[in-house]
């Protein structure tokens, strides 16, 4: 039968469809689909290690933080302080030029006049200098204008003349005795009577000397006292080899400290206006005791010594 004799295209099966699909046209589908999977399954493995790494910066961040905080702290300047004493005990690197220049703007001009009550910080600025040290190449700096020197002016008044006010102050190299002032004048006498003193004269004599001069012993010995003395204000005391004392007042910084050895010449300090003060000058005293009450002539004690004043 005619039927009988034809042959049937054999029906396809989908399964078959499907893989002719996938073979032929399909495979331009099916490749990327498999890469997309695969994009999609690898996609976890790098999100966690940029978190570890976000996770390890802000930790080492943290780190150099709190290390920066412990070693910045702030000091408060008591009486009898001065910068190169503050920067030895406080271990500052760089001395007391450095604790300077970090704390210029609180200090101001001059690194000898410091008060009690003073806040310096203490580390600050040195981890800031160190790291753009490294960053960045230095610049040089303009040159500083300097300040024009106090006037001196007599703290105290002076009812009689001084007849040794113009004679310059010299230095004996034999006694190892001196003046504790360079080319100083002398303003307010010893003894001169006036009110403006508690015992109704005046105990020392004043030499006129700028703020920031350099004060020196009279001699060699020991101090007895550095510090705060109230109406004196910073005030040095030094029992010499011959048993008398010598006392130098309204210091507006101090360079030595009790129990000390010097030697006649040796700097103890810079002249200021501290204590019971109205200008800067020196107020020394030669005492037969250290303290106050005890005075007797300055100035003819340093003649004694072969000092010319």
């Amino acid at each position: 039968m005619p039927g009988k004799g034809k042959h049937r295209r054999p029906r396809t099966s989908p399964i078959t469809r499907g893989f002719i699909a996938a073979g032929t046209g399909g495979a331009a589908i099916a490749i990327p689909l498999i890469g997309a999977t695969g994009a999609h399954a690898a996609a976890p493995s790098v999100a966690p290690e940029r978190g570890v790494s976000a996770a390890h910066t802000a930790a080492t961040q943290t780190a150099k933080q709190a290390a920066t905080a412990k070693t910045v702290k702030t000091y408060s300047v008591t009486a009898g302080d001065y910068l190169a004493k503050i920067a030895e005990t406080q271990k500052v690197s760089g001395g007391w030029q450095k604790l300077y220049a970090d704390n210029r703007e609180a200090v101001g001009d001059n690194p000898s006049l410091i008060h009690p009550g003073l806040k310096l910080t203490i580390g600050a600025k040195a981890k800031a200098s160190a790291e753009s040290k490294a960053e960045a190449a230095p610049k040089k700096a303009a040159p500083k204008k300097k300040a024009a020197p106090a006037k001196p002016a007599p703290a105290e008044p002076a009812p009689q003349a001084d007849a040794t006010a113009n004679e310059p102050a010299a230095q004996s190299a034999d006694s190892g005795y001196t003046a504790p002032v360079d080319g100083a004048t002398t303003t307010t006498p010893y003894r001169a009577a006036g009110g403006s003193w508690a015992s109704g004269y005046h105990t020392g004599v004043d030499f006129a000397a700028a703020s920031g001069t350099t004060v020196k012993s009279v001699g060699p010995g020991t101090v007895v006292s550095a510090g705060w003395a109230g109406s004196y204000g910073n005030e040095v005391v030094i029992k010499h080899d011959d048993g008398q004392y010598s006392q130098y007042g309204h210091l507006s910084s101090l360079s030595v400290s009790a129990g000390q050895r010097v030697a006649g010449g040796d700097q103890i300090g810079l002249s200021g206006s501290t204590g019971n003060s109205t200008g800067p000058h020196l107020h020394f005293e030669i005492r037969t005791g250290p303290s106050y009450g005890s005075d007797v002539d300055p100035l003819a004690y340093l003649r004694e010594h072969g000092v010319s004043i």
